[in-house]
């Protein structure tokens, strides 16, 4: 685990403990989250999870506003309950008044999507084309059918693929 992440989240919590006047109670910190998140928060787990991918791409921000985001969730929650809402009045309290932070709902880092191969389908229409994900195209190889609502015809592989 990168010890700057690691510190950071003792951090928030020692500033938490602070403006509270309580302790509460350290989470597990997890690196297992892909794609588009760059942190999340399971409530009732007492755990963090951080896109590893994410945090070396955007690391000062990362370390700054998406740790304590993900803390606030959890000390939010350790203070009111399970009826707020999750950006909700009290958890912006907890960014503004004890990080002294915008309280962003969404971050703003560049996300590399990967490249997608999608299988082209056809039926006798006219410009007829049906691209199928992967695991379409595997469902047809294990005999699943998918016709055309237009002409009712079962869609064909065309032997064709197409990257997105």
């Amino acid at each position: 685990m990168p010890e700057q992440l690691k510190q950071r989240v003792e951090t928030c919590y020692q500033q938490a403990e602070a403006f509270f006047k309580r302790r509460f109670p350290r989470p597990e910190v997890s690196f297992k989250l892909r794609g588009q998140k760059a942190g999340v928060a399971h409530l009732h787990e007492n755990l963090l999870r951080f896109n590893l991918q994410l945090y070396r791409e955007n690391q000062e921000d990362f370390l700054r506003q998406t740790v304590a985001h993900e803390v606030a969730h959890l000390v939010a929650h350790q203070l009111f309950g399970d009826r707020i809402q999750a950006h909700g009045e009290e958890w912006q309290l907890i960014m503004r008044g004890v990080y002294e932070l915008p309280p962003n709902r969404c971050h703003n880092y560049d996300v590399q999507r990967r490249a997608v191969t999608r299988y082209i389908y056809r039926c006798p229409c006219p410009q007829s084309d049906f691209p199928f994900t992967a695991q379409r195209h595997k469902l047809v190889h294990q005999g699943r059918r998918y016709l055309c609502k237009r002409c009712r015809e079962i869609l064909v592989y065309s032997g064709e693929t197409r990257v997105e």
